[in-house]
């Protein structure tokens, strides 16, 4: 079995998760907090970020899409029509435009700012960046929530998955951002009603159990969580 050092709160590590079980593939779960930088997950990983993957031969794999992309060469070639990544070249940038927008541009705009100033500043220490929530970035965070849905509602609402006609990485990227929002209570979901098609499908798949059993100490989550009809 391969081993993920991951953070429950971390997008970027609920994709590899996600991507991982759509191919009935476990992971050993070991929870790390990189602000902690420890020496042995330093020498893991000099950049101190997860997700970090320790592959065959306990070769450590860093970086979400690096991890993805050394997925699909090792487990997704061989998936045929459960493959999450396109064969057609331009469906492929498509998929990896999406998952960069969700992993990177809605990380930045939302996910992590509700997530640090919500739930992990409580958990540092002062000199690692902990202390009372930052007000504004809590604002700013919540003033770019909708924008996100908005465009996330569009793409269910015209596609049968939101890169095309199948699942691929660009649902388990959303999927992952998304399902850190729902968690703490941050997504009005009666406003989107296709958003809320496509994210009730990708919670009834079995990729996304583990993910609803998540809990982060100090913040339980909002309570239709775990509710696959919300």
């Amino acid at each position: 079995m391969l081993t993920l050092f991951h953070h429950p709160l971390y997008a970027s590590c609920r994709y590899v998760r996600i991507a991982f079980g759509e191919y009935g593939e476990e992971l050993a779960l070991i929870e790390e907090r990189p602000w902690q930088r420890r020496k042995e997950f330093l020498s893991l990983n000099p950049a101190g970020t997860i997700p970090v993957l320790l592959a065959e031969g306990d070769h450590a794999i860093t970086g979400a899409t690096v991890i993805g992309e050394y997925l699909d060469e090792t487990r997704g070639a061989f998936q045929r029509s459960r493959r999450l990544m396109a064969e057609d070249p331009i469906q492929r940038a498509e998929i990896r435009r999406l998952v960069d927008w969700y992993l990177v541009k809605t990380d930045g705009d939302v996910t992590r700012h509700l997530v640090r100033e919500r739930a992990l500043k409580p958990l540092m220490a002062g000199a690692q960046g902990g202390g009372s929530p930052d007000s504004a970035a809590i604002r700013a965070a919540r003033a770019n929530v909708r924008q996100h849905l908005k465009y996330t509602n569009w793409l269910a609402a015209t596609r049968d998955w939101l890169a095309g006609s199948r699942l691929s990485y660009a649902d388990a990227a959303a999927a992952a951002s998304l399902s850190i929002l729902d968690y703490l209570g941050e997504i009005e979901w009666r406003e989107y009603e296709a958003a809320r098609d496509w994210y009730s499908r990708m919670k009834s798949r079995p990729s996304f159990r583990s993910l609803l059993s998540d809990r982060v100490r100090g913040l339980s989550p909002a309570s239709h969580y775990a509710d696959l009809d919300f």
